[in-house]
């Protein structure tokens, strides 16, 4: 549900989260809460322990499986954005779909950047080692 893929998004699978921080987070009861996240153990999604230093506190971790569903999540609900977008005006939703579109292409020319970067760091296409840059002469 977007519910639990909310409390997904909030957890990781290296450091643990404190069940009353989930709770404080998304303005639920404890109760609610341990429900909530008996429901994404039983799945395997995530798991929980108590804390070492503090036997009261239980803390939740990210399984393999719960990162996977996280991450492979689209990071808006698109029903939600379709609600939105079709209560504005038209003009409205041209603009903000305009915008989207340039957040869009800003991201993937960001990404082609960093992809470029960390290839060149290995050694792949357009690194230092592929002998295609330029050579600056030596200042004396």
């Amino acid at each position: 549900t977007e519910h639990q893929l909310r409390l997904l998004r909030q957890m990781d699978d290296v450091d643990p989260v404190m069940v009353g921080e989930l709770a404080e987070y998304l303005g639920v009861t404890m109760s609610t809460m341990s429900l909530n996240l008996k429901r994404l153990e039983v799945a395997g999604l995530i798991t929980r322990s108590r804390d070492p230093a503090d036997r009261r506190v239980m803390n939740v971790l990210l399984t393999a499986e719960g990162r996977a569903i996280r991450d492979a999540a689209p990071p808006l609900d698109p029903a939600r954005v379709d609600a939105v977008l079709m209560s504005m005006r038209p003009e409205e939703r041209d603009r903000a779909l305009n915008g989207l579109s340039i957040l869009a292409e800003a991201t993937s020319r960001l990404e082609a950047d960093h992809n470029r970067y960390v290839e060149g760091l290995a050694g792949g296409p357009g690194s230092a080692s592929s002998g295609s840059e330029e050579v600056l002469p030596e200042s004396s």
